[in-house]
């Protein structure tokens, strides 16, 4: 045991690091630009409150092909554009670009679906009184749809843990990469394991933690 506090926990605890870094850097650009997208599919789409066809079958087109693109195919085909934006292929920094392309279009789709499932009557009740479209989006739309968007970007974050995983198979380092070098490689056992113990307690948590966010907002 003392010898594999000696030799692995250093490398598990720096594995650990660079897979929070990546997950949680990543998630907060696409949060940003996912939340964003989702909002403004919602609204496009026909028959909503800014109704524009050009711009919800556009933005529609390009989620869906995104979407549709396995995130290491992904990683390698978007080289060139991951070089200019990050400056880097490699490490922590030259996977962030690929994991924001990838996750972004998964927060839009859940941000949607989660928008629309606030009950139409309440939205033209709203606008039966009188109240402007900007301020029932706001106020109405987001505010109904928070347990549902807490679920859904808790879903997102897991999602983004397994991509840093596959991440790591291309040199981006973290859990992936520490399993597939000395688990899978080496064939070291108690790393294998260890990575697969952390990974399970992590998204064990994060799930637990969205669950009792999304249930004390139901109570609001």
């Amino acid at each position: 045991m003392s010898e594999f506090v000696e030799t692995w926990l250093p490398l598990l605890t720096q594995a650990l690091n660079e897979t929070l870094q990546m997950t949680f850097i990543s998630l907060f650009f696409s949060v940003i630009i996912g939340i964003g997208l989702g909002i403004v599919l919602v609204l496009t789409r026909p028959n909503f409150l800014f109704e524009n066809k050009f711009v919800y079958n556009v933005l529609n087109i390009i989620v869906n092909i995104l979407r549709s693109i396995p995130f290491i195919i992904l990683l390698f085909f978007i080289l060139p554009f991951t070089k200019i934006i990050a400056g880097t292929v490699i490490g922590v920094k030259g996977v962030i670009v690929p994991l924001v392309i990838y996750t972004a279009p998964y927060i839009a789709r859940l941000m949607e679906t989660a928008l629309l499932e606030v009950d139409p009557g309440v939205i033209e009740a709203y606008q039966a009184m009188g109240i402007k479209r900007r301020s029932i989006v706001w106020h109405v739309l987001l505010r109904e749809a928070r347990p549902a968007i807490i679920l859904g970007l808790t879903i997102a974050t897991v999602s983004l843990i397994g991509a840093t995983a596959m991440a790591g198979l291309v040199g981006a380092g973290g859990l992936g990469d520490l399993a597939y070098r000395y688990g899978h490689i080496q064939y070291e056992l108690e790393v294998m394991y260890a990575t697969v113990f952390i990974l399970v307690v992590l998204v064990q948590g994060i799930q637990m933690l969205g669950n009792y966010l999304a249930a004390k907002l139901k109570k609001d």
